[in-house]
């Protein structure tokens, strides 16, 4: 690190490990390359993972990292660094990108000098044993800096990235010509690089069927995409004739495949072959699959697909029939937002409604919760690309600081704003601390229902028991104060204004970390849904 700081290389330390990894996660997202998280040994490789976590300096970190990342390394020579760190670099981006670990060894990284000096080399030496000893050290450090002084290459290696080929992309247009109701899902797999963002929404539009954004997906096609639907989706997957998963995975999000319609035909796109057949042959069946990046695919399909002026009419039909459902469900949900308190708390969607309101256009939204961010997903529309991160498939609550961190390095004059559950947050709110000593300002709204809703929900409806599942109105705008934040208390005592919230994004805009610890009620706005 003292090397960075010498280099010019930014630091940005948090207070905890997890955090530095979120956010060189969100940096690889919106950057749309790799990012870097540099940790100690031990107890600070072990928090990096989501399990097996706590550990002591002595353990065997390749052993602990090898099940969970598509690359380990051990450095063992001076010169060995960049020819691995090269490998690694080029292995995270390759094929489907995912996480790699290089272990730097202290002794490889510290100076020729201070690691003569540590070894404990005898200056003096006179017996034998003393000599044999110096010897054996020194042969071991010429070993570690042989060849160190030699100029190596330093030109990254080549990412490959798996592209679909002509036979597929034809099956795949004439599929589109035949189908009358098709759907296509988006998942965060389509916004991976080697493909121009412009160029995908381009396809996505040109195709022009009704598609759903899930994961980093959200808010590709802007917010009011004609083509892009927002809700029915389970009912309108069983009514399609055709189904495009493009980076979608059927797992427990489409109920393991048993949403789609069994009479519809359907195109899986996936750079891994094991999230492509995901379940395959139980709940579902995949007409044609396609091992390959998913943008390039879509790009490729549009430019061979024209419809004919009749096929154009079925399709425009089909857009708009599901767009009328989609657009009463707003209204319906409209109608739920209406009121400002449910008894003595805020209306959860009326505080997303008005967040979303006051939004900027260029704002990136950080998520990090269960029941508050899956009822933000519906209401809080991301404005463009790249401009939502979540906890993903697995829910990895903890992700929030981290993300944000990440995102206010990669865009330093855009707003940054982290939606916490008040369950989440307790995993990353210390590195508030990190904001404010690094004049980082970013703006924290926390859904405060004293409560793990989306446990609750279904512990309370299966067993009527609520055991764990309870927290206290903590006052998590105090707690930010101390760490130097701005704390604001929102309840029905002071209040839920659009300008009120307008001079909360207009703080954040000047540089500082404010916090609003928002009191809301609860709502039957996700009624049914449950998680374990």
């Amino acid at each position: 690190l003292v090397a960075a700081e010498n280099l010019g290389i930014r630091v940005l330390d948090t207070r905890h490990e997890a955090t530095a990894v979120f956010a060189a996660d969100a940096v690889a997202r919106l950057r749309r390359g790799f990012g870097v998280a540099v940790v100690t040994a031990g107890p600070g490789a072990a928090p990096t993972l989501l399990q097996k976590r706590g550990a002591l300096q002595d353990i065997d970190q390749i052993t602990l990292m090898r099940p969970l990342c598509k690359y380990v390394a051990r450095i063992t020579r001076v010169k060995e660094i960049i020819p691995i760190l090269k490998e690694a670099i080029c292995v995270a981006q390759s094929g489907t990108p995912g996480p790699v670990f290089v272990e730097m060894p202290v002794d490889v990284l510290y100076p020729y000098g201070l690691v003569i000096k540590e070894v404990g080399v005898f200056k003096d030496a006179t017996s034998l044993a003393h000599k044999a000893r110096n010897l054996y050290l020194m042969a071991h450090i010429c070993r570690q800096f042989g060849g160190n002084w030699f100029a190596q290459e330093l030109t990254p290696r080549i990412v490959t990235v798996p592209l679909p080929n002509d036979s597929d992309i034809q099956k795949a247009t004439d599929l589109l010509l035949k189908a009358k109701k098709p759907v296509m899902i988006m998942g965060s797999q389509a916004v991976l690089p080697p493909t121009d963002l412009y160029d995908l929404v381009s396809a996505v539009k040109h195709i022009g069927i009704p598609v759903y954004l899930g994961g980093m997906s959200r808010g590709l096609l802007g917010v009011d995409c004609t083509i892009q639907m927002h809700y029915c989706r389970k009912e309108n997957l069983k009514e399609a004739d055709l189904i495009i998963l493009a980076g979608t995975v059927c797992d427990f999000r489409l109920s393991y495949g048993h949403d789609l319609s069994r009479h519809a035909a359907v195109v899986a796109v996936n750079r891994s072959s094991s999230q492509l057949f995901r379940n395959e042959g139980q709940f579902w069946r995949v007409t044609l699959a396609i091992q390959a990046d998913v943008a390039t695919t879509l790009v490729h399909i549009s430019r061979r697909l024209y419809y004919t002026e009749k096929q154009h009419a079925l399709i425009a039909q089909w857009v708009n029939d599901l767009k009328k459902k989609d657009e009463a469900k707003i209204a319906e949900n409209v109608g739920k937002m209406r009121n400002k308190y449910i008894g003595d708390r805020i209306n959860p969607l009326r505080l997303l409604s008005l967040i979303n309101e006051v939004l900027p256009k260029d704002a990136l939204l950080i998520a990090d919760g269960g029941d508050f961010v899956a009822s933000a997903a519906y209401i809080v529309r991301p404005r463009g690309p790249l401009q939502w991160l979540d906890p993903g498939a697995f829910g990895t609550l903890g992700v929030g600081a981290g993300f944000a961190l990440g995102a206010r390095v990669v865009h330093p004059n855009r707003p940054v704003v982290i939606l916490f559950g008040d369950g989440a947050c307790g995993f990353s709110f210390m590195d508030l601390d990190t904001f404010v000593r690094h004049k980082l300002g970013v703006l924290v709204f926390i859904g405060n229902d004293a409560c793990w809703s989306q446990i609750a929900r279904g512990q309370l409806a299966m067993f009527n028991s609520s055991v764990a599942v309870n927290l206290l109105d903590t006052r998590y705008d105090n707690v930010a104060a101390a760490l130097g934040a701005a704390g604001k208390l929102i309840s029905p005592e002071n209040g839920l204004t659009r300008v009120q919230f307008e001079e909360l994004f207009a703080s954040a805009a000047l540089g500082e970390t404010v916090v609003a610890n928002v009191l809301i009620g609860k709502t039957d706005f996700r009624a049914g849904s449950m998680s374990v």
